[in-house]
């Protein structure tokens, strides 16, 4: 066991831990991970193969959302469905303790550097959602379609090797492993930040809100086809709700907003905290917590996106894209402008939910800590449901298409939501972010060459707008 725990930490280390360091003025030090050192040069290079899509196409993408939901096939769901699946995972615990742990770490100023790796994030989720758009294929299953990076991973190594392939490309299974571990890593964190929650909350033993968030989630998972309609309807209800609560503090506290944005760009680029040593610490956690959040480049989204019907491959992609901004933009935005608006004396010495909590509390008194808490537990809960959407493709292809391989995972994962509920911290937690760390790797390995195949179908996508502008 010990040997277990030193490889996964081992393991933790290289992917999360800074892979080098960059003295700067003042004594401080910038650190650099290897994922960050993947994923912020991987995004530059998509927003500029792309001619800046997150700016540049913002409004195709808002029309394409709009468009009316049409499937032509049978199960298959919608792209504004396999948005709304992608955003369940995305719109979760990252919105909440993740944006206020890099507040605490790096003050309001990591808030836009969180903007600017969505900006850039948005263009790596066009390039992974198209291709799984375009290597998608019929799931026998569940009907409809599947997909995501295994699969065009494995037909990457195909073409590669002129079609001397077997059953399995080693890289795809790779990545499908990683997922699966992922995301039982996660089910576990979910699980436990909601019974703590709901304790601090309504003081409510974590065995009972465990074993309610286990029976819910089982009812839903085991069955056929009720994820993305539970879905459809939780995801905008508790995102809007989310939404309209920042707004309504928003406004009881719009003059100290112009102080509240001056202070965010002051910190961001502002001398003290360079001369404090403290710049690094800036930059890094608003691109990490930004990477975290979003998924953009870690292969998960594409999952869901391969399942969407859609009439091009590039329209998937721009919803895709708009789903990072859906989520570090707007969501993540909420999070921080709650915090940011509390007087400094309120929050003084806090950090992780409990900033968040005396923010909600000063806001709304006891209203606003139960509001949190319920709010998490949905975020909470629409995650878990949508990571076990995910698993579907890459169950199936490692596995093959039958139920029992389904179905056993599903079990596994709802064993892993109990144990979390109930357990302190364990190094099995750290699974999630090895197997995500992974998953990023792996993606990041391919799409940077089948990239080409994205652009080319961006190319033909903008060309069928300037036709229809025309007519």
């Amino acid at each position: 066991m010990k040997l277990i725990v030193n490889a996964i930490t081992a393991v933790y280390n290289l992917l999360w831990g800074d892979l080098f360091v960059i003295p700067l003025p003042g004594g401080g030090s910038l650190g650099i991970s290897l994922l960050v050192l993947l994923l912020i040069p991987t995004g530059i290079f998509f927003t500029i193969r792309t001619r800046f899509l997150p700016i540049r196409l913002f409004p195709e993408m808002l029309r394409v959302t709009a468009e009316k939901r049409t499937n032509r096939e049978g199960n298959a769901i919608s792209g504004v469905q396999a948005l709304i699946v992608s955003t369940a995972t995305r719109v979760g615990m990252g919105n909440l303790i993740g944006v206020v742990a890099a507040i605490s770490a790096g003050g309001a100023g990591a808030v836009f550097w969180m903007w600017v790796t969505a900006l850039i994030g948005s263009s790596t989720a066009f390039i992974e959602a198209t291709l799984a758009q375009l290597h998608k294929e019929k799931d026998p299953l569940y009907g409809g379609w599947r997909g995501g990076p295994a699969y065009y991973i494995h037909n990457f190594v195909k073409e590669k090797r002129d079609g001397k392939i077997g059953r399995y490309s080693v890289l795809a299974v790779l990545f499908a492993v990683s997922g699966l571990i992922c995301w039982c890593g996660i089910s576990q964190v979910i699980a436990n930040s909601v019974s703590s929650a709901f304790q601090n909350a309504f003081h409510i033993e974590p065995i009972c809100t465990t074993a309610i968030l286990v029976a819910l989630s089982a009812v839903i998972v085991l069955r056929k086809n009720a994820t993305v309609r539970v879905l459809d309807v939780l995801v905008p209800i508790m995102a809007a709700c989310y939404f309209i609560i920042t707004l309504i503090l928003i406004g009881m506290n719009i003059t100290v907003l112009p102080d509240m944005f001056r202070r965010i760009f002051a910190e961001a680029f502002g001398l003290r905290q360079a001369v404090a040593g403290g710049f690094g610490a800036v930059v890094m956690n608003g691109v990490k917590r930004g990477l975290f959040s979003n998924e953009a480049g870690s292969g998960s989204a594409p999952c869901a996106a391969a399942a969407g019907d859609t009439p091009h491959p590039a329209k998937t992609g721009l919803l895709q894209a708009l789903g990072v901004f859906i989520d570090t933009i707007v969501i993540c935005s909420c999070t921080a402008f709650i915090i940011l608006v509390t007087p400094a004396e309120k929050v003084a010495g806090l950090e992780g939910m409990d900033l968040l909590q005396a923010s909600m509390a000063h806001h709304l008194g006891q209203f606003g800590v139960v509001f949190i808490a319920l709010i998490l537990w949905l975020f909470s809960f629409s995650t878990f449901v949508g990571i076990l959407f995910y698993a579907r493709s890459n169950v199936a292809y490692l596995f093959g298409d039958n139920w029992l391989s389904q179905t056993l995972y599903k079990i596994l994962a709802l064993v892993m939501l109990f144990v979390g509920g109930l357990a302190a911290y364990t190094f099995v937690w750290d699974l999630g972010d090895v197997g995500v760390g992974l998953m990023t790797v792996f993606n990041i390995i391919v799409i940077l060459p089948m990239s080409g195949q994205a652009l080319a179908s961006l190319r033909d996508y903008e060309g069928e707008m300037k036709t229809r502008k025309e007519e």
